[in-house]
């Protein structure tokens, strides 16, 4: 197959519904080799935040000279962005080289979207002659198609309600899900806040003889001066020292949570001989980034180019955030970021979401902040119509909204809109993010 017939077969597989259970990639695996026990892992479970700190860890460890690869998902808009080491991301010849490969290996038998993309990372890093795999869950974990190895760190960054038609309905069944990838004796890093989930999660690690770091009893950060911050392990003898002069590239408190799980990572790296100094951390944090989540760029009206020194101030450019928040925690943290660290005459918002998702505790969150709401509807058959997401608004708010179905044209309308010092934010859903940015500034992948 090439690229693209490649592309179609994955596509076509959407047709069979998500699947929880490791029965067929264990399966498949054992077919081809295990290639996945010939590489070493940090296994990324979590509600929010798995990408950042996944990306995060990338970039420190890159940046020291390592070579690590890296599987996330789901993809803006090229399925290849999945699939990265370093910075570089999988060309289409090796996916459909792989891709083929796959295939003739099952035969006639079909497995899950998501099995698929596991089984070509794991094949494609197996390879690669990688130090470690970052390897990001797609859903849960205990049946999520990653679970098939033993990390040298586990982490489960936070556990709050989504996918509740498979995970469950309370964050303590959530949590049991996530809590899923703890294996014997491995280490695990969390970020949980202190309830149900974290009680859990903590008797899981307990049962397995796992040590557990929390963010805030084991390690923590501390605000310092202007967007500075630092970080310090408390107990446990986490390797490493103090940490100050730390900036993230990306804002939001809630970045420095996900960084700091990252630097937590690292310290219990070091005894497996990943070393990386202070100073590589401080520029690596620097350079973090992560397309469509808290992503902000200004581009010229005219010239349709990223303008590097523009301001929402300047009438001759359009200033955007791109931000893949879909769950309550997810926009309850990006209302926060706006409310703290962006100014702004006017919030114009443009949003998008999956029918099966908390309407009501979403839309309405960000919706109180805008001057004007513009309501679309990204591809899939999952996604709600702007009507549907119209009735989740109170009347107040309706005032505000206009329902445009298309993407592209909701994106032309709010620059119509939009004046200086204005803000337009993308969110609600990352199928809205990967459309958005793909007509705003073209593909991610070349």
């Amino acid at each position: 197959m090439n690229f693209q017939e490649a592309q179609t077969y994955l596509d076509d597989l959407q047709f069979h519904k998500i699947k929880l259970g490791l029965d067929s990639m264990r399966s498949f695996l054992a077919r081809v080799g295990h290639p996945e026990q010939s590489l070493r892992y940090v296994h990324v479970a979590g509600t929010n935040g798995k990408g950042s700190v996944s990306v995060t860890l990338l970039t420190l460890l890159a940046g020291a000279g390592y070579r690590v690869g890296l599987y996330t998902s789901p993809h803006l808009s090229s399925v290849r962005e999945r699939f990265r080491i370093n910075d570089v991301y999988i060309s289409a010849e090796k996916f459909a080289e792989i891709a083929t490969r796959i295939r003739e290996v099952l035969g006639a038998e079909k497995i899950t979207y998501f099995e698929f993309t596991t089984a070509l990372a794991l094949l494609w890093f197996a390879e690669s002659n990688l130090d470690l795999v970052i390897l990001e869950t797609g859903m849960g974990g205990r049946l999520d198609a990653t679970n098939v190895i033993v990390p040298l760190v586990s982490v489960i960054t936070n556990v709050t309600m989504d996918h509740e038609a498979y995970l469950g309905t309370t964050v303590a069944a959530v949590a049991a899900e996530k809590a899923g990838i703890v294996k014997a004796s491995v280490p695990v890093v969390s970020g949980l806040a202190e309830d149900e989930g974290l009680t859990v999660v903590a008797r899981t690690c307990e049962e397995k003889n796992a040590p557990l770091y929390c963010y805030g009893q084991d390690f923590s950060a501390s605000p310092g001066t202007g967007h500075l911050w630092s970080w310090q392990p408390v107990g446990k003898g986490l390797a490493g020292c103090c940490l100050d002069s730390l900036r993230c590239s990306m804002r939001g408190s809630h970045q420095i949570v996900n960084a700091s799980l990252a630097l937590a990572v690292l310290a219990l790296l070091q005894p497996h001989g990943f070393l990386v100094s202070p100073d590589a951390i401080r520029s690596g944090l620097a350079r973090v980034r992560w397309p469509g989540r808290l992503e902000h760029f200004c581009l010229d009206r005219q010239a349709r180019t990223v303008a590097a020194s523009g301001e929402a101030t300047d009438a001759a450019v359009v200033c955007y955030l791109l931000d893949g928040a879909h769950n309550p925690a997810g926009v309850e943290s990006l209302v926060q970021t706006l409310r703290q660290e962006y100014e702004y005459r006017r919030l114009i918002v443009v949003w998008g979401a999956m029918l099966d998702k908390d309407l009501d505790n979403t839309l309405p969150l960000i919706a109180e902040l805008a001057g004007v709401v513009l309501l679309t509807q990204p591809a899939g058959e999952r996604a709600a119509s702007p009507e549907q997401l119209f009735a989740h608004l109170d009347k107040t708010v309706q005032l505000r909204c206009d329902c445009i179905v298309d993407v592209e044209q909701a994106l032309v309308r709010a620059e119509v809109l939009a004046g200086a010092g204005d803000l337009i934010v993308v969110a609600g859903s990352l199928y809205l993010i990967g459309a958005a940015r793909r007509f705003l500034l073209g593909e991610l992948v070349d």
